[in-house]
C-alpha cells in the first residue's frame, strides 16, 4: 500500500528522493525504471496509458510502499484517490535548469527514436509509445522542443498541483534542501548518513543508453 506519491516531473530529483525514501523506511519505491526494465510491467501501464484502461492501482503497486517519477507525475489524481491516506510530495528545481536537464537526457530519446524508429513490438519501442503518450504527446502535446510551451507546462503542473492538494498533506520540496524538511514532513528522524544525490545528468545519458536511445 502506497505510503507516499511524488508528483514532480522527471529530472526534478526523483531519483534522489527514491533514495531517501528507502533510507526512512519507504521502501520499495516504485521508478520509472521499474517499468523500462521489467516487460510485464511495460504491458501493465501500456493498458493504462496507450489503451486508457482503468486499472486497480493496488494490484499496479503491489509491493510497493512509495512512487515517484513518471507515472505518478500524470496520473497524481487517480492515485490520491486509490490511497487517500498517501503523503504527497512535489519535487521542483529551477525551471531552466529542470528543461535544459531534461532535454539533454530524457527528450533525447525521443529525438533518438525519430531519427531511427525500433524494430516493431521491441522494448525500445514499447517504452516509446508509453512515454510518448503519457508524456511528450500528452503533458507537453508533442511540443517539448518548444523550450517556452515546455517551461510553461512545467509550472502549470506545479501550480495546479500546489492549489488542488491540501497543505497538510503536501509537501512542496527541492531534494537540494536535504533530509530536514522531508524528515519533518513524515514524521521520523533524519538519518546520519549524508542526503543521496542520485541521477545526475552523466548517468541518466547512460541509462538511456541502455534503454536504446539518447547519446552514447
Amino acid at each position: 500500500m502506497l505510503k507516499l506519491i511524488n508528483t514532480g516531473l522527471g529530472r526534478t530529483g526523483t531519483t534522489s528522493l527514491k533514495g531517501a525514501l528507502e533510507q526512512l523506511g519507504y521502501g520499495p519505491c516504485f521508478h520509472m525504471f521499474d517499468i523500462v526494465g521489467d516487460e510485464a510491467r511495460i504491458a501493465e501501464w501500456e493498458k493504462v496509458v496507450c489503451e486508457g484502461q482503468d486499472p486497480d492501482w493496488e494490484a499496479l503497486f503491489a509491493g510497493y510502499t512509495s512512487a515517484v517519477d513518471g507515472p505518478p507525475a500524470v496520473y497524481y489524481r487517480e492515485m490520491m484517490k486509490a490511497f487517500p491516506e498517501a503523503k504527497m510530495v512535489l519535487t521542483v528545481r529551477d525551471a531552466e535548469r529542470w528543461y535544459q536537464s531534461t532535454y539533454d537526457t530524457l527528450y533525447q530519446f525521443v529525438l533518438m527514436n525519430e531519427k531511427k524508429a525500433p524494430p516493431p513490438n521491441s522494448l525500445p519501442a514499447r517504452i516509446y509509445r508509453v512515454t510518448s503518450t503519457m508524456v511528450w504527446n500528452g503533458l507537453f502535446d508533442g511540443r517539448f522542443s518548444d523550450k517556452e510551451h515546455a517551461i510553461e507546462v512545467y509550472h502549470q503542473h506545479n501550480k495546479e498541483i500546489a492549489q488542488n492538494i491540501d497543505p497538510d498533506r503536501l509537501l512542496i520540496y527541492d531534494v537540494t534542501q536535504g533530509w530536514e524538511p522531508l524528515c519533518a514532513f513524515l514524521g521520523v528522524d533524519v538519518p546520519s548518513e549524508d542526503f543521496p544525490h542520485l541521477n545526475d545528468t552523466e548517468s541518466m545519458r547512460r541509462q538511456l543508453a541502455r534503454m536504446g536511445g539518447g547519446p552514447r
